[in-house]
């Protein structure tokens, strides 16, 4: 087996949570609402270049989960295009962000936080 890419990340909590997840991902970011299988729990299903990459899942009843343990996870990251239109759309929402730039390379990073807290990394320009 080999891994080829990454295929999707994929978030659970409860309706309210999904809901302000799908519209930072869609608003914010640019994601499409698309279609999704019928699974038993309620999701969305996030699109970007045809394919659903972010999965927003609604938690069982009663599995509330912790919010305060990272383990090792630190971040997720998403290749983008249009970095001055991000930048622009960011500052004129009010979101907090930082830009970054790997030593020795033409990419930029820009750095938010969605709203469950997770730390997301927009990377422009090649690897």
């Amino acid at each position: 087996m080999a891994v080829v890419g990454l295929n999707h990340v994929n978030f659970q909590g409860p309706k309210a949570r999904l809901d302000a997840l799908r519209d930072f991902y869609c608003d914010v970011l640019g994601l499409a609402e698309g279609p999704r299988p019928p699974f038993r729990m309620f999701g969305y299903w996030l699109y970007a270049g045809g394919q659903p990459i972010v999965h927003l899942y609604e938690t069982e009843p009663g599995d509330d989960r912790r919010l305060d343990i990272r383990g090792t996870f630190d971040h997720i990251a998403f290749s983008c295009v249009n970095a001055d239109e991000v930048e622009a759309r960011l500052a004129a929402l009010g979101i907090s962000h930082r830009v970054a730039s790997p030593p020795g390379t033409q990419i930029k990073q820009i750095f938010l936080h969605d709203p469950a807290g997770t730390l997301v990394e927009l990377q422009f320009g090649d690897r």
